[in-house]
């Protein structure tokens, strides 16, 4: 069985500038972003291969969505605020919440990343499981806290009970549900005993990143409750938004004013507030795009099935692979072969995390990883890769 594991600060500075110097500005504020994980390491590639290693959705913004934009961009002079106040009405009333209880912001790392921040410090622990994305761990490291990560249950859902076992003295919990990378989900019900049980002054912070993926309820009428939670929302996933940069903190009030004040104020851009706004009144948009991805992964599983390779069975656009050998091999064996995969989590090496694509996309993964697998494959001579030695150390590989 997995041990749970801790790591305190040691390595904080030295793992944030490992990442990537692409991104070095990012780091120097220390908020850490799903492509700086997916490319640690790795010289990006933005043409020629086929690109599943960021969770991002091939099929991009909606039509609608890039109309706004495109016609927002020439009243890009003006700062337009009011725009953001009548984006967060509009999800508001959606979701039946009062305005108050959302804010917008650039993506959802941002307020991941102040909510860690506001909410821990070096005697309030940072809990998490593990395998989970690392970016909340990068921003506990940074300040001191320490960092407890806690294995999965048997059926890959975070192991609520077990993480406030691990740590009596949390000051922040944080689920992704569905989970990255397993793309499997934490029942509403345990993350609702993990909210009335915790310790009195800690958060939990629950991402919603990839919900459109699956038919789960979200956990936002807790917020509707005033429990002590905080949901994050992006337009990243199912509204194939990622690099427009649009997303939500919801919660009480005073929780977000805590949010707020670590951050401080954030401009929205209005090209992005504009697409998520059409999006948002689409009603058939997202429910269109989780059946195109559920199609597209069960033909991956099929295809897995009958060639008898193991994989998490997810609910997402994202699943865990086994390569039944060091993951970063095949991972670098992928690359040669035009098909840029990954990542590998610590805890699990000899698994890789895919991307679910366009159908076109998987059937060139299929092929690709086959050869690979059956040790056929041919070198694709157009990639060049950056030395990894840096990497070594660093507690969350791409």
């Amino acid at each position: 069985m997995m041990q749970q594991q801790e790591r305190q600060s040691g390595h904080s500075r030295r793992s944030f500038l490992q990442l990537s110097t692409a991104f070095s500005g990012a780091v120097g504020l220390g908020i850490v972003t799903e492509p700086m994980l997916a490319w640690a390491g790795r010289k990006a590639v933005t043409k020629g291969p086929v690109i599943i290693n960021q969770n991002e959705n091939p099929l991009g913004p909606s039509e609608a969505a890039r109309t706004a934009a495109i016609a927002m961009v020439q009243d890009g002079g003006r700062y337009q605020a009011e725009l953001t106040d009548d984006l967060v009405a509009t999800f508001a009333k959606i979701e039946g919440l009062k305005p108050d209880y959302v804010h917008a912001y650039p993506g959802s790392s941002e307020p991941l990343h102040y909510a860690v921040m506001a909410c821990k410090s070096p005697t309030r622990s940072y809990v998490t499981a593990d395998p989970g994305y690392e970016a909340g761990m990068f921003a506990a490291e940074r300040s001191g806290a320490r960092v407890v990560r806690v294995p999965l249950t048997k059926n890959y859902a975070h192991d609520v009970k077990a993480m406030l076992a691990a740590a009596p003295d949390a000051g922040l919990f944080y689920v992704c549900t569905p989970n990255n990378p397993t793309g499997t989900l934490t029942p509403h019900s345990d993350i609702e005993y993990l909210v009335e049980k915790k310790p009195q002054g800690s958060i939990v912070l629950v991402d919603e990143a990839y919900l459109h993926f699956c038919d789960a309820p979200s956990v936002i009428d807790l917020v509707k409750a005033d429990k002590d939670i905080i949901v994050l929302r992006t337009f990243s996933k199912i509204y194939g938004m990622a690099g427009l940069r649009c997303g939500f903190a919801i919660g009480r009030p005073d929780l977000l004013e805590k949010v707020h004040n670590t951050g401080g104020w954030n401009f929205m851009p209005t090209p992005a507030v504009a697409a998520a706004s059409a999006s948002l009144k689409d009603p058939n948009l997202a429910p269109e795009r989780r059946r195109i991805n559920a199609e597209v992964r069960s033909a991956v599983f099929a295809w897995l099935d009958r060639n008898q390779y193991t994989y998490i069975p997810s609910q997402s656009n994202c699943f865990l692979l086994e390569t039944k050998r060091a993951g970063r091999e095949v991972m670098e064996a992928m690359e040669r072969q035009g098909v840029i995969i990954g990542r590998v989590w610590p805890v699990m090496p000899t698994w890789v995390r895919i991307t679910v694509g366009t159908r076109a996309e998987m059937d060139v993964f299929q092929a690709a990883f086959k050869r690979v697998m059956d040790g056929t494959a041919v070198g694709w001579g157009l990639v060049r890769r950056k030395p990894r030695r840096h990497l070594d150390d660093c507690p969350f590989p791409a």
